[in-house]
């Protein structure tokens, strides 16, 4: 019994995203947001710490579409202005940016942009992120307009 939570808990460990992957993704992912979303610099900031948080939450393929998935959809809609998120939402590549597929992590942004071309200075996160927090730690956005 204790070999096989311990073979469970090996297995969710090796799919984790590692800190440096999460950071990459995050920032390309926000780059080209804050592109096709024409972000403030404020909501840039804001929209980098909500998808390194998201990024940093997947530690198997039952996260990527799952609670964590959930809170940052919400996040977004508080940061976002109504075109925003109308826009975020009807772009596949953001409102779910990541795929499990053969055993690995997959990124959807990249079947729309080439890889390593970034449009914006890297953001100024709020905080320090440290993978040893867990995400439910983590500040909460400010909010640009009104709540849906």
């Amino acid at each position: 019994m204790m070999l096989m939570a311990m073979m469970m808990v090996m297995t969710v460990t090796a799919n984790a995203m590692s800190y440096k992957t999460a950071k990459k993704e995050a920032l390309f992912l926000s780059d080209k947001m804050a592109y096709e979303l024409n972000l403030t610099p404020a909501q840039y900031d804001d929209v980098y710490d909500i998808n390194l948080d998201y990024m940093m939450s997947l530690n198997s393929r039952g996260d990527v579409y799952g609670s964590w998935w959930d809170r940052r959809d919400a996040k977004l809609r508080c940061v976002l202005t109504p075109w925003q998120y109308d826009r975020y939402r009807g772009l596949n590549h953001f409102y779910r940016p990541v795929m499990w597929k053969s055993g690995r992590w997959a990124f959807a942004v990249y079947a729309h942009y080439k890889r390593g071309h970034f449009y914006n200075h890297h953001p100024k996160p709020h905080h320090r992120h440290d993978p040893r927090h867990a995400p439910h730690h983590r500040h909460e956005p400010r909010h640009h307009g009104p709540h849906r």
